[in-house]
């Protein structure tokens, strides 16, 4: 929502840079250790200032109880428009309070009842580096934690440029047979926002939030955050700034804005872990930070890097949702960033980010930090389309049944598409957004057999047999707030040429197929582990070939899946 606002800063047109982030410093860090107990170094800070203390009002009583794992809640995909709290998931386990907002694997919809699908675009790939997590510690990831968008969407594929910047990404249709299904077809959808020059990028207003509670006193937490965010020290213009607020017992302004890379990296090193966590008031004085210090034109951003494991009750995880709207809406975005095992509270970071028009994104590894910080941090920051839609009217006369693969928390109602107040994601610099439904084509079997009283296709549909689909998207440009509207038809063509996916789109299916097995997807006709390798293909990038090592560490532990 950036830009949006009419308060003024008076400071000129600038340009930010992203880090390079040392991997030999990062790898460094993920091995560095702190003590017991430690409290909070503050040193050159502004402790005493206004900002020393956040509203004691903010202060959140602890959470209750987990619920057994018998009484878990099923989630239900929530509306645009209604944003009360769904209670998450939580994993038991010794020394384990990980809570994760799951929701059920995507029913069939027929086409003769359902015709429209609609749901807002998802850019966050904190999913996949969690699952990997998982993995890599020996370990099947739950369901809940398993969000097939953010898997796919965590790599990158050959989708043209746009054209020019009338209209912010490019749009590609494609349809393909279904690997697992001879019955069905996939047709892909995916979106590739325009890159912004180094010189052409604007000044930025970032806040960093750090976690510095006692629960980050592990290698993979707070030594992680503290040389990944000094890493973008280095790289800042003139007139960018950086802030840094801390919480842990209480929430203090440890940095001033500033873009000396020295006086942030002095901040950073000058912080231990220690205490319980006021992730509320943290929050509340983060944004205050950011609302002093407003770049009118500019990114006015807040980034929280947390365990997740803030102790606010349900009840006051309504107030924090509506804060963080409130922000969003005068132009203050909020990214969160997720760190370290056991007590990691992933519904929280997931929803708020969702909701603060920012990105989530999971590290696990020196690697990820270098990845999410340095490499992608410009689609992190540069938000080039905001409140961007999907939604797909099939053709009755040519598609039966259909269902989309992953988005079950980003479903939007019909109505809310042509609603510019419903609020929907958004794609930064250089994001892509890939996402893939399964359907059947009219008068072959399906999923769903016939029904004995259902109607024939109107004739609505029967006049337009040469169209499959109907596919739309709506936007908004970074200042605006009436969207524009782009089509596209998918022909009936496409599934009578369709062959088996290639290429990026093998690739693409294969990460799905990833993601739905270990979603335990009824729906994957006996496809197996062995069948994702075949389909995937070698790879030579890094993260393809790693997600193949990650497939090959699946088979081994679900002898469900793999035949043995």
């Amino acid at each position: 929502m950036e830009g949006n606002t009419t308060v003024e800063s008076g400071r000129p047109a600038a340009k930010i840079g992203v880090a390079a982030v040392s991997l030999a410093a990062l790898l460094l860090a993920s091995c560095a250790s702190q003590k017991d107990g430690e409290q909070i170094v503050v040193t050159g800070s502004k402790a005493e200032t206004d900002y020393a203390m956040a509203d004691e009002a903010m202060m959140p009583p602890p959470p209750p109880p987990p619920p057994p794992p018998a009484m878990m809640a099923q989630s239900v995909a929530p509306s645009a428009v209604t944003r009360s709290y769904v209670p998450p998931v939580v994993v038991p386990g010794q020394d384990n309070r990980e809570r994760y907002d799951g929701e059920e694997v995507s029913p069939v919809k027929m086409v003769q009842a359902e015709p429209v699908s609609t749901f807002s675009v998802d850019v966050d790939t904190g999913a996949y580096a969690n699952t990997r997590r998982y993995l890599t510690q020996g370990q099947l990831p739950p369901r809940a934690a398993v969000r097939t968008e953010e898997m796919i969407n965590y790599f990158r594929y050959d989708y043209p440029r746009p054209s020019d910047r009338s209209q912010p990404f490019s749009v590609t249709t494609d349809v393909a047979k279904t690997p697992w299904n001879d019955n069905t077809y996939l047709m892909r959808i995916g979106l590739r926002g325009y890159d912004i020059a180094r010189s052409e990028r604007p000044p930025a207003n970032l806040v960093f939030l750090m976690d510095v509670s006692g629960s980050m006193n592990s290698p993979d937490k707070l030594p992680l955050v503290k040389t990944a965010l000094a890493g973008l020290a280095g790289e800042l213009s003139p007139q960018d700034r950086v802030s840094i607020v801390v919480y842990a017992g209480a929430a203090g302004l440890v940095l001033e804005p500033t873009n000396d890379p020295r006086k942030i990296r002095a901040a950073l090193d000058s912080l231990e872990a220690g205490g319980s966590t006021a992730g509320g008031a943290g929050l509340k004085l983060a944004y205050q930070i950011a609302e002093d210090n407003f770049i009118k034109g500019g990114v006015n951003r807040v980034l929280l890097a947390t365990d997740g494991d803030f102790n606010v009750g349900i009840s006051d995880q309504d107030a924090l949702v509506e804060m963080i709207e409130d922000k969003r809406d005068s132009g203050i975005t909020l990214t969160t960033l997720g760190f370290g095992t056991g007590n990691y509270n992933e519904a929280m970071m997931e929803q708020i980010a969702d909701h603060g028009n920012g990105n989530y994104a999971y590290i696990d590894s020196a690697l990820e930090a270098k990845k999410v910080l340095g490499d992608e941090m410009a689609s992190t920051l540069f938000t080039i389309a905001k409140d961007v839609k999907i939604q797909v009217e099939f053709n009755p006369a040519v598609i039966s049944q259909y269902r989309l693969v992953g988005y079950e928390n980003r479903a939007l109602r019909e109505e809310d598409f042509d609603n510019d107040k419903v609020d929907a994601g958004d794609i930064g610099a250089g994001h892509q957004v890939t996402a893939i439904y399964e359907v059947v084509p009219a008068g072959t079997k399906g999923w769903v057999s016939p029904r004995r009283y259902e109607d024939k296709p109107a004739a609505a549909a029967t006049s337009k047999l040469a169209e499959a689909a109907h596919v739309k998207l709506r936007y908004k440009l970074p200042t605006g707030t009436t969207s524009k509207l782009i089509d596209y038809v998918v022909p009936r063509s496409a599934l009578a040429n369709a062959k088996a996916p290639r290429g990026d789109f093998a690739f693409a299916t294969s990460v799905a197929a990833f993601a739905q097995l270990l979603r335990k997807d009824e729906l994957m006709m006996g496809f197996t582990f062995d069948d994702i390798d075949r389909l995937a293909g070698s790879q030579t990038d890094y993260w393809r070939q790693e997600f193949l090592r990650l497939n090959d560490v699946a088979r081994s532990m679900d002898t469900s899946r793999n035949g043995g």
